[in-house]
């Protein structure tokens, strides 16, 4: 179904390396052709650290390019794990909430690929500008990653009772009563209202919160403490982590989902090393993203973009 254009928004993803380039444009190509074919466009929030190389890659397939500086916690106020050194460039995503020449926003992490059109995102209701939208976290935990939350079990996870079809129009509510994960937002999407004001609001959380130092998922927790009280839940579907596929079988249909979430292992970087049932399942939605890769490929070979395609080829560290 279509939806009458909104003025003045847009999805938004963020790229501070060279290396998740291929995600970018995977990313960029799913949503703007068909059978998705967005109405709206993808801006890029690009940091001093992606190369000109890759700024005119952006360039040469149409993306809109937004300069922002990288941004992050003092230093000394908050460490991660070696193995999510990646965290590090996502508080740069908080950066979205100044794109105040738009009215309406919704953030992508470069890890995504979108398979239904979700336009109607950009026409949901919030109670108020200082609301966000988003999809539950997953607190399953199914690699059982030591530095993880202990809270983190699939008792906790909010999508543990879903059942399709009625995940679809009923997502986790959290109450008083719900566990410390029900509150937890994945910020790999967002829908929000910048403005200078909450932007503002969001930096000086950051530098003055003392809770930034027990944060394990970067702007993930920090979105989810900011707007607790405040958030919009919304169906899997939208932000469906591919691990949903075997934590989650109850509530995940292939064909239902818009918008999958490469989470840890990313498609054009590695293959997965988990045991049978977990690999069996992450490569069904991997080759989702070689298949839309193909895609990409033939329309930019087809273009005689040759010396294009050689410029992402690096990048693709992996096969299937």
């Amino acid at each position: 179904m279509s939806h009458p254009v909104r003025p003045k928004s847009a999805f938004v993803t963020l790229l501070t390396k060279p290396s998740y380039l291929p995600g970018v444009l995977v990313l960029h190509d799913s949503l703007v052709s068909r059978p998705v074919a967005s109405a709206y466009p993808l801006i890029v929030m690009v940091t001093p650290s992606v190369p000109p190389e890759a700024r005119e890659i952006l360039r040469l397939r149409g993306i809109k390019i937004r300069p922002v500086e990288a941004m992050g916690p003092e230093p000394g106020k908050w460490s991660v794990a070696p193995s999510d050194s990646r965290f590090i460039d996502a508080w740069t995503k908080l950066r979205v909430f100044e794109l105040s020449e738009y009215e309406r926003v919704v953030l992508l992490d470069a890890d995504m690929l979108v398979r239904k059109n979700m336009d109607e995102l950009m026409d949901l209701e919030l109670p108020g500008d200082d609301w966000i939208a988003g999809a539950h976290a997953c607190a399953c935990n199914p690699r059982q990653l030591k530095h993880y939350p202990r809270d983190w079990i699939p008792e906790n996870c909010a999508h543990t009772p879903m059942v399709h079809p009625i995940c679809l129009s009923s997502p986790p509510q959290i109450t008083s009563d719900s566990p410390r994960p029900y509150g937890l937002i994945n910020s790999g999407l967002v829908v929000c209202t910048p403005s200078q004001k909450l932007a503002n609001e969001i930096e000086n959380f950051l530098r003055t919160s003392p809770r930034i130092h027990e944060y394990a998922f970067a702007d993930q927790d920090l979105i989810s403490d900011f707007f607790t009280g405040r958030w919009k839940p919304l169906p899997y579907i939208y932000n469906a982590l591919k691990t949903s596929r075997f934590t989650h079988p109850s509530m995940w249909r292939d064909d239902e989902v818009k918008c999958v979430h490469y989470v840890l292992d990313k498609p054009w970087m590695e293959k997965p090393t988990w045991g049978s049932e977990a690999a069996d399942a992450v490569r069904v939605t991997h080759s989702w993203w070689w298949d839309a890769l193909e895609r990409l490929e033939r329309r930019i070979k087809g273009d005689e973009c040759l010396g294009l395609w050689d410029l992402v080829g690096p990048h693709l560290r992996a096969s299937v």
